[in-house]
């Protein structure tokens, strides 16, 4: 199976001593994740590892990503239990999969984002954000409560309804989203201290002029510490398979070879009756 690459970075921010954020990313596998923890003192740093740990070795086994997300929720709980860590702490997960050739699945709990960038022109791509936050604010704006420019400087915006390891609910509920891939496409995958300190224009405007993946994902962080890195910072893009921009080749060659050979054919025949 034709398999994305990954361009993944982290860095501890500007403020903050510890890196509560963890990210995996295993091309080879096909999942790709990032998971921003929380508890202090060094327990969010373990619930995010753990969150990580747990996911990858169940999809490794075969085990569905969803399924894998709700064994992760139990596995922070134990870990509080049992010494690991702390009782209390917990973390954000979102995570994509390569599911076939052409189809990936994105899941998430909490507020960190995923967003999908489609190249439109040689220059140009359209930013989407295909996760949706589990936050406070964002079920005001569903409500109608307020609107997205209160949203962004709303003093709750980090407020979130629902994480792995809460000790409030026994099951978490994990949205999913299922696309195909489209030539040239990358999916991001980020925490929030991305996410609050760059806008979408701005991430927009960087993949856009960035000349690669790897080149992106830099500028993304380096973007986040110069708008204040106030909390740790973790990306991962995952390029579309470069399979799927072979195959549109081939078949704009095949088309051309087509046109040319049929124009040929009917040269051939005006000649033949007319020359």
């Amino acid at each position: 199976m034709p398999q994305p690459k990954a361009s993944p970075r982290s860095h501890v921010g500007m403020v903050r001593t510890g890196n509560e954020d963890c990210f995996f990313s295993d091309d080879e596998l096909g999942l790709w994740l990032v998971a921003d923890g929380m508890g202090g003192h060094e327990a969010g740093e373990v619930a995010s590892a753990i969150v990580a740990e747990t996911v990858s070795g169940a999809v490794r086994e075969g085990i569905d990503l969803s399924k894998a997300i709700q064994f992760s929720h139990q596995a922070v709980l134990d870990g509080g239990l049992h010494g690991r860590g702390a009782r209390g702490m917990g973390s954000t997960i979102v995570a994509l999969q390569q599911i076939s050739k052409t189809h990936w699945l994105l899941a998430w709990v909490g507020d960190s984002r995923a967003y999908l960038w489609t190249k439109i022109t040689p220059t140009k791509g359209e930013l989407q954000q295909i996760s949706r936050d589990h936050s406070y604010v964002q079920a005001l704006l569903d409500a109608g409560a307020i609107n997205e420019q209160e949203a962004e400087n709303h003093p709750d915006k980090n407020v979130i309804t629902q994480c792995l390891g809460s000790l409030e609910i026994s099951a978490v509920r994990v949205d999913t989203v299922t696309q195909a891939w489209k030539p040239h496409q990358k999916i991001l995958l980020c925490s929030d201290g991305l996410s609050d300190e760059v806008s979408d224009t701005e991430i927009a405007k960087i993949l856009n002029a960035a000349s690669d993946s790897n080149a992106a994902v830099q500028a993304l962080v380096d973007a986040a510490l110069k708008n204040g890195g106030r909390d740790n910072v973790t990306a991962v893009i995952v390029d579309a398979p470069e399979a799927l921009i072979s195959k549109k080749n081939f078949f704009k060659l095949a088309a051309i070879i087509a046109a040319s050979m049929a124009a040929a054919v009917i040269a051939g025949i005006l000649i033949y009756y007319f020359g």
